[in-house]
């Protein structure tokens, strides 16, 4: 292994492999991303259910996927390489008052700033996704350039995308903490030895908080387990890939093959690294709920489950900045968020490490020195 870099990335999930290739792409000098696994985007990446949208609440959200999402869709034009994209929108259903209160709120925002987001009846919802439950629904927001992607497409992408632009990216690599010499990052101590740096990029997702405690930096995030499943084909599947969310509950469902992907949080979940499927959360919370939104989903045998972990920030906005250890930059705790975000993320990182500042996104709110100073603006709308 080359023992000594000018940036090296920890972690090859999509937000660490965008990084790498953004950082080489724009002559940050010698790149090297170093992941853990045997390849990459095993974590919460390969865990993710792959959606994109406008549909924030707060703007740096909104500003960010304006920035990000047009980098997925277009991804295959700019790079010459296969992606997976479907654009059928998300569909927010609202069954009480104060949900429409909110989410008519984050619809201003949103129009505001150029998306196209809509107010939908109950009927109209129901039209646009036959099956759907409606009863209790007084109405539903729909923003139709919302998606899917492949996660993992889009993670091998930036890799192939990397390599080409001379970044060199290491598996099975195990990265033990960052080493320090005063207040500045001196490189890494890894499995196969140490490796001297400037700056170190901390991509590391749920295990973020553990690499920059090495460094003396605390991290407000913590790994939150979300179960995900897959059914077979059922009468009733739907024909669009339109990424529906109860609102009240977080339950979600789009169609995946020929059959549907589904998740939800839970009002009890609680701090984790556990990734072993819930399977009393399945049967006792999720399927009925599921069966509730969406009745013919009764009739939808299981074909897969698995549980993957998101990293929550107390506000549910992620970290981006350089951490108070001068060298040691941050891309964490995106609440969910990580995959639609990764590709600007890589972007802003290699303007704040090359160029000295953000020019496609402002992400000044987003650093750590918030949590300190109380400037928190928490986002609703967490799926």
């Amino acid at each position: 292994m080359i023992q000594t870099a000018d940036v090296v990335v920890v972690g090859g999930g999509v937000v660490g492999v965008s990084a790498a290739y953004h950082l080489a792409a724009a002559g940050a000098g010698r790149v090297m991303l170093l992941e853990r696994e045997d390849a990459l985007g095993t974590g919460s990446t390969g865990r993710c259910a792959g959606g994109f949208r406008h549909q924030f609440s707060s703007r740096i959200n909104v500003e960010l996927s304006l920035a990000s999402v047009p980098m997925i869709v277009g991804f295959a034009e700019t790079h010459g390489l296969p992606l997976d994209v479907v654009q059928d929108g998300y569909l927010f259903l609202l069954r009480t008052d104060d949900e429409m209160a909110a989410f008519r709120a984050a619809g201003d925002l949103q129009r505001s700033l150029g998306v196209h987001a809509l107010e939908l009846t109950p009927s109209e919802a129901a039209d646009l996704v036959p099956g759907l439950a409606t009863d209790d629904v007084i109405a539903a927001t729909y923003c139709p350039d919302d998606g899917i992607a492949d996660p993992a497409g889009l993670t091998q992408g930036y890799e192939t995308a990397a390599r080409r632009a001379g970044a060199e990216l290491r598996l099975g690599v195990s990265v033990t903490g960052v080493t320090v010499d005063g207040d500045r990052v001196a490189g890494v101590a890894t499995s196969e030895g140490a490796i001297a740096a400037p700056v170190v990029v901390n991509a590391a997702g749920p295990w973020a908080a553990a690499l920059a405690a090495s460094a003396g930096v605390t991290l407000p995030l913590e790994p939150i387990p979300r179960n995900v499943v897959t059914t077979a084909a059922f009468p009733g599947v739907p024909q669009r890939r339109t990424l529906v969310i109860d609102a009240g509950t977080s339950f979600y469902f789009h169609r995946e093959g020929e059959g549907v992907l589904m998740g939800m949080g839970s009002p009890d979940e609680h701090p984790s690294f556990e990734t072993a499927v819930d399977d009393r959360f399945v049967a006792e919370r999720l399927l009925p709920r599921a069966v509730e939104v969406f009745p013919p989903l009764v009739e939808g045998a299981i074909a897969s489950s698995w549980c993957g972990l998101y990293e929550m920030t107390p506000d549910r906005h992620p970290i981006i900045g350089q951490a108070p250890v001068e060298g040691l930059w941050l891309a964490n705790g995106f609440s969910g968020h990580g995959f639609q975000h990764a590709p600007v993320v890589g972007k802003i990182l290699a303007e704040l490490i090359v160029d000295g500042a953000a020019r496609t996104v402002d992400v000044t709110e987003l650093g750590l020195g918030r949590f300190a100073d109380g400037r928190l603006a928490a986002e609703g709308h967490v799926v």
